[in-house]
């Protein structure tokens, strides 16, 4: 059994999930939905203060690309919208692999309101029927009693109806028109489907799904395939073993790590040079807080030693970095964090806080590589002046120096606050985000 240094065992991770090398050209359409394929499936939120976090997760993969695309997949039928980590995009071929948590979605606690479906069974039931008669609706199509909700949860009774029909399966997300959900009858939707026909056991369905988590983590822990598609939190050691004497996973060892660890067969071809050091990520790019990368804090505490929490829930006087902080991947490293916000009528990228990992040096490279991921990103929110707000003064005198370099612009040691660096791009054409609905 071979020996893997910590940090080869971040290659090989990053090297499953598509960050293993810069984009070698300009994004395609097709590109999106390899991106997903290989990550399995992509989580969705409608937090916007910077690209919804599809969006941007897809752009730390792939480049500047046109956000249409993921809309256009959906419609298109080559991908699907069900709890898979939490509320995801999927590959359609993936369907049948979520099918029985629909056919018996008593184990997916709140995200099945059973007491709510059997409460307004009548009510859901005639939802369905006018859904049959009339064709695709949105919750925006029914008004609400009372005026405006007040939150998330504060759903009216029809947008409620409707999410029960999505997590039985009765009903299908067609389309996405400005983010909102088009629901649809699965039969409508995906029409070549026979449960009859098609539904696999339950017990091959369980072994592909963790067969692709530990595909898409590229090396794996027992203690966390279950939480890539929220499988029941039970021991899998027995289970991973058994997939290795089947040849699909090769055990290893990660300096440092007591846990049975394993690399999808895959990956076998990369140990060896990733070991050595042959093999590197060389990917400088900021991740979403919903990016699988770091969605697993345990997980991304053990390879990179990160301790992230998704702040943007937790009030403001108790947030420690910020509302929507994005990690800073660098080099196989995750070595910082950015709170920002895309302010896109005005063109500026705010960073309103800028945090370095403790012991991170930030060196010439390092300074050089992020500036130029900031501005990347900045750009393709069509915000391309980078604006910040709070940051440690070694990281504004750096940047200030190195935009002094691209737009003979200077940002004094000092600067007052917020200081401001732009680089020559800041003035190119700006490119279009994702919508802000």
């Amino acid at each position: 059994m071979k020996t893997v240094p910590l940090p080869a065992a971040r290659t090989l991770h990053l090297a499953a999930q598509g960050l293993l090398a810069p984009p070698r050209r300009k994004a395609a359409k097709a590109d999106v939905l390899t991106a997903i394929r290989r990550m399995a499936q992509l989580q969705i939120d409608t937090i916007h203060v910077v690209a919804r976090s599809p969006y941007l997760v897809l752009f730390s993969r792939i480049g500047a690309y046109e956000p249409g695309w993921l809309d256009a997949h959906l419609a298109e039928g080559n991908l699907f919208e069900f709890w898979s980590h939490e509320a995801c995009f999927v590959p359609i071929e993936d369907y049948g692999l979520l099918r029985h948590r629909m056919l018996d979605p008593a184990g997916m606690g709140w995200k099945y309101a059973a007491g709510w479906h059997a409460e307004y069974r009548a009510d859901i039931d005639n939802l369905l029927d006018h859904i049959r008669r009339n064709g695709p609706v949105r919750a925006a199509d029914f008004a609400r009693e009372g005026g405006k909700g007040n939150g998330w949860w504060d759903w009216k009774p029809e947008k409620r109806h409707l999410e029960v029909l999505f997590s039985t399966g009765q009903l299908m997300v067609s389309a996405r028109h400005n983010f909102h959900r088009v629901y649809d009858l699965t039969e409508r939707v995906l029409p070549g489907w026979d449960d009859a026909r098609d539904l696999q056991p339950v017990e091959a369905v369980a072994r592909e799904l963790l067969l692709r988590s530990c595909r898409a983590l590229g090396v794996a822990r027992a203690d966390w395939v279950a939480d890539y598609y929220r499988l029941p939190r039970r021991p899998y050691v027995d289970a991973l073993k058994a997939l290795a004497d089947e040849g699909e996973l090769i055990p290893v060892r990660v300096d440092g790590w007591k846990q049975d660890t394993f690399v999808h067969r895959e990956f076998a071809p990369l140990i060896d040079d990733a070991i050595s050091g042959a093999l590197a990520s060389t990917v400088t790019t900021v991740l979403s807080p919903f990016d699988p990368v770091v969605w697993d804090r345990r997980r991304a505490a053990a390879l990179f030693d990160f301790d992230y929490a998704i702040e943007c829930y937790t009030p403001a006087a108790k947030r420690k970095f910020g509302y929507f902080v994005l990690p800073l991947l660098s080099r196989g490293k995750l070595v910082g964090r950015v709170d920002a916000k895309a302010h896109r009528t005005e063109g500026v990228f705010e960073l309103k806080s800028f945090h370095l990992e403790p012991g991170v040096r930030l060196s010439g490279r390092l300074t050089d590589d992020l500036r130029r991921a900031l501005q990347r990103c900045a750009d393709w929110h069509g915000t391309p002046e980078l604006r910040f707000t709070s940051a440690p003064k070694a990281v504004l005198a750096a940047f200030g120096a190195l935009g002094a370099q691209a737009g003979k612009r200077e940002v004094s040691e000092t600067p007052p606050t917020p200081a401001t660096t732009k680089t020559r791009r800041a003035q190119a054409t700006r490119r279009a985000a994702p919508s802000t609905d």
